[in-house]
């Protein structure tokens, strides 16, 4: 993102959307939060539906979670997802189950936008924000369905809203620490693409010199789950008088909520023509085959950040190394002001 003010930035926020049954398996190897492309495509499908005449040109997308609902079985430490078999078939019988996570979801989102100079007055500003959310009203978010808001649930109905920015950018810093402490309680997802490399750099230099070198997949891993380590600590032994081993667990600390999260995809194959692949989704754009790109998110409360940058994913793209990935700017702050997470009881 430039440092620079952009001409006529602005901010588009589709508060508390009521998401239906999103799809919960973001990746191959991951659940939960839809993943943070599903985001990047409805932007994209919004800007290709708004049209160029809209006069609104979307740069980024951030998503700020207010309420999660997994659709899973309750009780015990093992969760399956709660499967439909839908729709009968011809001759009545039931169809087969393919299994599908499903998740309600309450969330605010905030687009990174420039307008046109005819969107500078504040009705045809408010007016453009109100086609916005008509449009994504009838549109799927993460394969979900958008839900009106529950009667009686808030005093006054959520609605979209574009803020013009300011002229410069400490302007638009208040702007946005404004509009952040409005999007509360919630927690936005960010990039933390340093913490996967920081703790690969620790495995290494603590990894046995004949061991194989730990990859990033490791430190991914590592990261991921909770880790419980042993060792062995001195105590004085009561009826022997002398000191005995025991052993103690303990479990490793994090600097924040982290969740393995994929970022994107990475081609697999070259960029073949349209059509040229039977069965695709679409015919009338090119095609290449990909897999999925992870790295690591952390949940973080929309106050905790310095700028729209911080918040928002945008999608980039390399050419030379096939590389579809979504982008966040966020950086740590320099203090550690976050509360360290034990896992202990």
């Amino acid at each position: 993102m430039p440092n620079e003010p952009t001409p006529h930035a602005a901010v588009l926020v589709l508060p508390r959307l009521r998401v239906q049954n999103a799809n919960a398996i973001s990746s191959p190897l991951t659940w939960g939060f839809p993943s943070i492309t599903a985001f990047t495509g409805l932007m994209t499908a919004l800007a290709r539906r708004m049209g160029p005449d809209a006069g609104i040109r979307f740069h980024s997308v951030g998503v700020v979670c207010h309420g999660f609902e997994a659709q899973v079985t309750q009780g015990g430490y093992t969760r399956s997802f709660c499967l439909t078999r839908n729709p009968v078939l011809q001759d009545g019988s039931t169809a087969a189950i393919v299994e599908e996570g499903r998740v309600h979801l309450d969330i605010t989102l905030v687009f990174e936008v420039t307008l046109s100079t005819a969107l500078l007055d504040d009705a045809k500003r408010a007016q453009c924000a109100a086609d916005v959310g008509e449009c994504v009203a009838a549109m799927r978010i993460a394969g979900g369905s958008v839900m009106p808001p529950l009667p009686g649930a808030l005093r006054r109905p959520p609605r979209a809203k574009l803020t013009l920015l300011g002229g410069d950018v400490e302007a638009q810093t208040k702007q946005f620490k404004r509009l952040s402490r409005q999007w509360l309680p919630g927690f936005a997802l960010v990039s933390r693409d340093d913490l996967l490399q920081n703790r690969l750099e620790e495995l290494r230099a603590n990894a046995p010199a004949e061991a194989t070198p730990p990859t990033l997949l490791d430190a991914w891993l590592d990261l991921s789950r909770i880790n419980h380590r042993a060792s062995l600590k001195a105590v004085p032994d009561a009826i022997a008088g002398e000191p005995t081993e025991v052993v103690e667990w303990a479990t490793d600390r994090r600097s924040g909520w982290l969740v393995p999260i994929p970022v994107g995809y990475a081609a697999l194959s070259d960029l073949y023509p349209p059509g040229a692949v039977a069965g695709a989704r679409d015919t009338a754009v090119p095609f290449r085959f990909v897999e999925s790109v992870y790295s690591i998110g952390q949940w973080v409360s929309p106050h905790r950040l310095a700028d729209m940058t911080q918040l928002t994913w945008r999608p980039d793209y390399a050419p030379a190394s096939g590389l579809y990935r979504c982008v966040n700017a966020f950086q740590a702050p320099t203090t550690d002001s976050y509360t360290p997470i034990s896992f202990e009881e």
